[in-house]
């Protein structure tokens, strides 16, 4: 849900001004000289939202197939829970969401509780847990490029001033970032990617980061099964097309990690598990609801709260914090309320009864659900042709991520490089 139009006051052209120029033809002579320089290869982690790997079986991805087949492919988990900031974040981290601490998409911090984190939040106190891949790199004198990634505007490791105007002290970012707005069209992303590459070495990318968020889109509006989705898949791999022509238009030998962050399941207004009608709303407080509901009960009434909810349930499970089963990873941070349920998998735990029929599609299910599956894809120098790996964990990725940039493993992450070591090629 990271399409969600995060700042929608900032103009696109104030946003990313190289962006908003159209695609236009490399003059012969800029050409030559692209390919006359040795370039060593860049890696670009692409992120194409709500994209599940069974996508690739409807006969609408031409560039994407041919590089999975040309590359290697596999379903990915996601981690608990399935939504898009948790996991964005642990695929540039290499931790799961309990430790890194963007938990959800919207949650409460008991040590600060008038502020609630939303997709709109860049405080670092919400970020700083865990260093992401482009901190790492800049640390390391490896300058870094995003084109949109949820934390990639946050000063990482800095401090917020509690006064107005909330000064930010401290902190990295990547060398160059851009602001998040929808309203930046996947031309003018891939062009922007493709305009920090054609700068002089000294102040050329050598790992940079894409995203889509058009595939999500139509999932939540239309269900996973619908032609709209089908036409943003389309629309997705045309820009990476894109991208690939214009990086051999450069002579720019690339390493692609292309990835989603979680899948989609279809989803309807009759398939709803109403809490009002288990439990007394006047008990608690509900901080998310869909495909899991989190809550916290109002002081003195836990008992009559549990009471209600952990007993078992049609569609839906819930577990004190605690008692989440281990095999989530979720539930020791501070910041998951006290109470989690969970629906099953084309279900939703709401605070009342929907008040008017609607399909669609969700995610935040079962990370292990296969409608939760995302897309993973690697092609490039780095790795062999038309390899499938077995599923993995997305915690993987970063250490891939460092392996590809020539950074030494890190110490105290979730995730390790095995799954892709047999798949590697010496650079």
């Amino acid at each position: 849900m990271f399409k969600t139009r995060l700042l929608a006051a900032l103009l696109a052209a104030a946003a990313f001004p190289a962006a908003a120029q159209t695609t236009q033809p490399v003059a012969p002579a800029q050409a030559a000289t692209a390919q006359a320089e040795a370039r060593a290869p860049v890696t670009i982690l692409v992120s194409i939202d709500g994209f599940r790997p069974d996508y690739l079986a409807r006969g609408v991805t031409p560039v994407l197939s041919r590089l999975a087949a040309t590359g290697v492919t596999g379903p990915m988990h996601p981690s608990f829970p399935s939504k898009t900031f948790p996991n964005h974040w642990t695929l540039v981290t290499g931790v799961r969401p309990d430790r890194h601490g963007i938990v959800a998409n919207r949650m409460e911090d008991p040590a600060d509780p008038k502020n609630v984190f939303t997709m709109t939040s860049d405080e670092p106190e919400w970020w700083n847990a865990a260093e992401p891949i482009w901190v790492a790199a800049e640390k390391a004198g490896i300058r870094t490029a995003t084109q949109f990634w949820p934390g990639s505007n946050v000063a990482i490791g800095g401090t917020r001033a509690a006064e107005w105007p909330h000064e930010i002290t401290g902190g990295t970012r990547p060398s160059d970032w851009q602001q998040y707005n929808e309203a930046i069209s996947p031309t003018q992303r891939v062009n922007g990617v493709l305009d920090w590459l054609r700068r002089p070495a000294a102040i050329r990318p050598r790992l940079l980061t894409l995203y889509f968020e058009a595939v999500d889109t139509a999932g939540h509006r239309f269900g996973p099964d619908s032609a709209e989705v089908n036409a943003a898949i389309t629309g997705v791999d045309a820009s990476i097309g894109a991208l690939v022509d214009g990086l051999a238009a450069l002579g720019q030998p690339a390493n692609l990690v292309i990835v989603a962050d979680h899948g989609m399941a279809a989803t309807s207004s009759e398939r709803a598990v109403a809490l009002d009608k288990i439990a007394d709303p006047a008990l608690y407080h509900v901080v998310e609801a869909g495909p899991y509901a989190s809550l916290t009960p109002l002081p003195g009434k836990e008992a009559a709260v549990e009471q209600a909810l952990l007993k078992p349930h049609a569609h839906m499970q819930c577990w004190r914090k605690g008692e989440i089963p281990a095999r989530f990873h979720y539930g020791r941070n501070p910041r998951v309320p006290a109470i989690l349920c969970l629906a099953e998998t084309g279900w939703q735990v709401l605070p009342t009864t929907p008040d008017r029929p609607q399909t669609g599609g969700n995610h935040g299910f079962d990370n292990m659900a296969p409608e939760m599956a995302a897309l993973f894809i690697a092609n490039g120098p780095a790795f062999a042709s038309g390899r499938t790996l077995p599923g993995f964990d997305n915690v993987d990725v970063y250490p891939l991520l460092r392996d590809l940039i020539g950074l030494p493993a890190a110490a105290g992450v979730d995730g390790t490089d095995a799954p892709f070591r047999s798949v590697r090629k010496a650079q």
